[in-house]
């Protein structure tokens, strides 16, 4: 008879010898999803005995694993911030990156009530999710060009009950935005096309291609972007991008050249690397 940690053990020693950095832990959650309990109850079980059929399906999951398909894929769940989100191949595994976004975004938004945000490019909805979900005052434009991505998004929003403070918009960047904003919110693709063959094979061959990539330098969506963004802000707006570690000199200058007026900050990340610009105090045009 096989118990849960007789599974783990030859999983972890799979996920390892492919090159899985967290292999314990991604076997565990894989065991968790399959037997539809949380990974506490696997660590506390680990003498209990598992059914044939429950093997074979921990062990379909562990394959695809092995073969570097992400696990929010595979269990179709990614925690963000502090709720969970479905997840799908159709959209982008929010990044822990990204809830630093979230947290300047609420910081700018406690000075101003009954604003307009606007998340662009929405994917699974993580950051309009996490901002509605924290400044109940606001109301939130999620844009998103992928139909897909946005029935994600819809989804997640209905199982978190914020439907009424998020409009979902079907098209490119701003243009979808009925109405000029506060706050301009956006995770956009910014990793060159050089840079494919270097990707973790989890995120260049699982991932949707057009949430990564833009261009040559990265830079093609946050160009348009900042080209159509002087008719989708307010007086006083702001504007808060997520960049890729090598582009903060490259997207402040664009921004200082388009709104002269504002300030412009480059944010480094936890990890001590440049990822957010932020435009503060926008002139309307």
């Amino acid at each position: 008879m096989t118990t849960i940690a007789d599974v783990l053990y030859t999983a972890n020693q799979r996920l390892q010898e492919a090159g899985v950095d967290t292999a314990a832990l991604d076997a565990e959650l894989l065991l968790a999803h399959a037997l539809q309990v949380d990974r506490t109850w696997v660590l506390a079980h680990e003498n209990e005995l598992l059914p044939s059929e429950l093997i074979a399906r921990f062990d379909e999951l562990v394959a695809r694993r092995a073969a570097r398909e992400p696990l929010a894929y595979l269990t179709g769940q990614r925690w963000f911030f502090d709720f969970q989100l479905r997840v799908t191949p159709d959209v982008l595994v929010p990044r822990p990156e990204t809830e630093e976004l979230v947290e300047r975004a609420l910081h700018w938004l406690r000075a101003i009530s009954h604003a307009l945000v606007a998340d662009v490019g929405t994917g699974s909805g993580a950051i309009a999710l996490a901002v509605a979900k924290h400044a109940p005052s606001v109301h939130v434009y999620a844009t998103d060009i992928s139909v897909k991505a946005l029935r994600v998004a819809h989804e997640n929003a209905e199982r978190l009950g914020l439907t009424s403070a998020i409009t979902f918009l079907h098209g490119d960047l701003l243009t979808p935005l009925p109405q000029p904003v506060d706050l301009i919110l956006a995770n956009l693709p910014y990793v060159a096309e050089v840079e494919r063959a270097h990707l973790m094979p989890e995120v260049g061959e699982y991932e949707p291609p057009e949430a990564l990539f833009s261009g040559p330098e990265g830079l093609d969506h946050i160009v348009r972007l900042l080209d159509q963004a002087p008719s989708y802000v307010r007086q006083g707006g702001c504007i808060i991008l997520e960049i890729g570690d090598k582009q903060g000199a490259k997207v402040a200058r664009m921004a200082q050249r388009q709104f002269p007026g504002a300030a412009v900050n480059i944010y480094r990340d936890l990890a001590g690397l440049e990822r957010f610009v932020e435009i503060d105090g926008i002139e309307s045009h």
